[in-house]
């Protein structure tokens, strides 16, 4: 039985992605029931599951637990038919599958795991399959965050020294998923020298349009141009 959760205008927690169901119930991510937006940060030091993935049934004004324990609940994504939604995990560098029909309904497995990087939002293709932006964490520096109490303490006291850790903020890559979990494509630019810190990724009439924290422009690339 799903947990109901009563919604309160004076509550801290760090809402991140939203999704409308046909259906009109929406499915939304919570990054973190202990950290707000701007202490992001505290949550990948302390590296606890703080996340969560809810609905909001308009028809009952209710809002419920979907899943609980999620590290960093970032991106999330309804499948073509809408028999599954996709949540990325963003400090475990995966992605998990929830079902909402179908003879696994209720159920929720892993989508994808062992990303190249922290998946952040995740959108729907035309194809069905999906767009994942990625977070370069794994050459970024925060392995050896996690390896020192003293270094998670100075980050916290002084978080502008992330933008000192290299491979985040000067990397982009997104990857194209299938709806199998498999791996298609993936574009990246490993220097930023077009874009850095890509956060979202849509495709739009042969053209995939990105987003980035670091840029005061939408990128867009060609798809039909690329082999």
């Amino acid at each position: 039985m799903r947990l109901q959760v009563k919604m309160s205008a004076a509550m801290d927690w760090f809402a991140d992605d939203v999704i409308e169901a046909s259906d009109g119930n929406l499915y939304f991510s919570v990054a973190s029931t202990k950290f707000g937006l701007h202490d992001w940060y505290l949550d990948v030091l302390e590296a606890k599951p703080h996340g969560q993935l809810l609905k909001y049934d308009p028809s009952l004004n209710m809002t419920s637990i979907v899943i609980d324990g999620l590290c960093f609940a970032n991106g999330v994504a309804l499948s073509t038919d809408e028999d599954f939604l996709v949540v990325c995990e963003t400090w475990k560098f995966r992605c998990l599958k929830h079902w909402l029909n179908g003879e696994h309904k209720g159920k929720t497995e892993i989508f994808i795991d062992n990303l190249p990087g922290g998946p952040d939002n995740i959108n729907v293709a035309p194809d069905g399959s999906f767009w994942i932006a990625l977070l370069e964490l794994t050459s970024s520096g925060f392995e050896f965050v996690h390896t020192s109490k003293a270094s998670k303490h100075v980050l916290a006291t002084f978080p502008k020294l992330l933008k000192r850790i290299p491979g985040m903020h000067k990397k982009a890559m997104v990857v194209n998923v299938a709806t199998n979990g498999k791996i298609i494509r993936n574009f990246g630019d490993p220097k930023g020298e077009v874009m850095s810190f890509v956060t979202s990724a849509v495709e739009f009439e042969d053209h995939l349009y990105l987003g980035s924290l670091n840029s005061n422009f939408i990128g867009k690339l060609p798809l039909n141009a690329i082999a």
